[in-house]
């Protein structure tokens, strides 16, 4: 029979019909499309500065950017933790506001007991202690008595602010130990301990949350916690643990921050917004659209670039958290239009 006997409705019947994108099809091709967009943004803001800021693209100053960047690396990477292990939405899911308060009263309680007498390895171990005494309470405030963690978290963040302020008396406490010393003077391959924090800890946070048994696992519990739940995984267990690596972060930051600041000062913890922005611009640069830990490191360096060139450029800090409000504005809007359904 030729294709000419066929009636119109039997040639419609046969002919094939154009294939419609799945909503997870249509999610990823614009997660591809943002995260190119951002690569692209972020070349483009490293060209304009190293045309525009003398010195900018010299290898010390990029090494300067990477040590500079530490501190809110650190902070950054157990802001993402605790987000990836919460879920997407931070007023229900995952969020630690308290981060920066947490850093400052590290800060405060190493120079403080370095200013008692104790040993480096006593404040050392007093300073992680009370980091990791911030991740408990705030897991026990969100998974044990299940507070939603932006309140949870910005409660612990003023307790912080309060002992800090208590133990310092908001006044400036110098610290000179061999520890701190140590940190400041040595380096390796013109780069300091600083800087190798941030590439050690950054490349120990990328293994650890995206290709171990464990990380999957957290991820599974931020992603499809009922899902995790009815596989018999632990789900507070693997939240507390991202609240308490979070504060066990914050302590470690702290050590690097005194150094940078020879001691303990006032507002030495006030960098919760560049953690924030850190955090969540890591979506962006996932072909997911989802929180990573690779995705932080971009985004801390796109930070670093950006404070570091405006520096360089003399153009007023003010303008350094505009920039920052803007970005993390844009970022929740973009996130926000592609999960509405029929959205590419």
């Amino acid at each position: 029979m030729t294709s000419e006997s066929l009636s119109p409705a039997a040639t419609q019947t046969f002919s094939p019909e154009p294939r419609v994108a799945s909503p997870k099809e249509r999610h990823l091709g614009s997660g591809q499309f943002i995260r190119l967009g951002s690569l692209f943004a972020l070349l483009l803001v490293f060209i304009y500065f190293s045309c525009m800021a003398p010195g900018f693209s010299a290898l010390s100053n990029l090494a300067n950017i990477v040590e500079q960047s530490a501190t809110l690396a650190l902070l950054a990477f157990g802001m993402t933790a605790v987000i990836i292990g919460g879920g997407g939405d931070v007023i229900r899911g995952g969020i630690d506001l308290s981060v920066g308060a947490n850093l400052g009263l590290c800060i405060a309680i190493y120079a403080v007991s370095e200013a008692a007498g104790y040993s480096d390895v006593t404040a050392f171990l007093l300073t992680l202690a009370a980091g990791l005494a911030v991740g408990a309470l705030n897991a026990l405030a969100v998974v044990g008595l299940g507070v939603l963690p932006l309140l949870a978290t910005l409660a612990v963040m003023n307790i912080c602010a309060g002992l800090e302020l208590v133990l310092t008396q908001n006044m400036v406490i110098s610290s000179a130990s061999p520890l701190l010393a140590w940190i400041t003077a040595a380096d390796w391959l013109g780069l300091s301990v600083t800087s190798w924090s941030f590439i050690i800890i950054g490349a120990v946070m990328l293994l650890l949350v995206h290709r171990t048994p464990w990380g999957l696992r957290l991820q599974a519990v931020g992603g499809h916690r009922e899902a995790a739940r009815a596989a018999g995984l632990r789900v507070p267990a693997y939240r507390a643990a991202s609240y308490l690596g979070a504060g066990l972060l914050a302590a470690l930051a702290a050590i690097l921050q005194a150094a940078r600041l020879s001691g303990s000062s006032p507002g030495s913890g006030d960098i919760l917004l560049s953690v924030v922005l850190t955090s969540l611009m890591s979506v962006v640069f996932s072909r997911r659209l989802l929180p990573s830990i690779g995705g932080t490191i971009l985004s801390v360096l796109f930070i670093g670039c950006l404070i570091n060139g405006f520096q360089l450029l003399n153009v007023s800090s003010y303008w350094v958290n505009g920039v920052q409000g803007l970005l993390i504005l844009g970022i929740v809007a973009l996130r926000s239009l592609s999960d509405r359904p029929g959205v590419a």
